[in-house]
């Protein structure tokens, strides 16, 4: 399984961006869809952006269409989380996720998970 590290995380006021990146080592990254989750405090982890192995096909929970885009350098073995126009509900801890499916938007689907990186949006 891959191993997966997130970074980039931070506090941001309402409106403002932040950009999370997702280092992956110890398999081949390209073999892998890329996702992110986020749980916020009391709540149940939920999917929020994914993108297939080749770039392709990428994936949006509604809440975040329009303002978070996905994107993946496999030179690099890195995905990316551009988060933009950020709502204070964005608040979470956000998760990387390697799945060995195309692509998906269910977190059973996914075998390797990073650490978690904070994001926390201040009204």
């Amino acid at each position: 399984q891959v191993q997966l590290v997130e970074s980039g995380g931070g506090s941001v006021q309402a409106g403002g961006s932040l950009r999370l990146s997702c280092a992956a080592s110890g398999g081949t990254f390209s073999n892998y869809a890329m996702g992110w989750f986020r749980q916020a405090p009391g709540k149940e982890r939920q999917f929020v952006i994914a993108i297939s192995r080749n770039a392709e096909i990428t994936r949006y929970a509604d809440s975040v269409k329009g303002r978070f885009t996905i994107s993946r350098d496999n030179a690099k073995n890195t995905v990316y989380l551009q988060m933009n126009s950020l709502k204070p509900e964005d608040t979470a801890v956000y998760y990387c996720a390697a799945s060995r499916y195309l692509i998906s938007s269910i977190a059973p689907d996914f075998g390797s998970w990073g650490q978690g990186a904070q994001v926390t949006v201040s009204s």
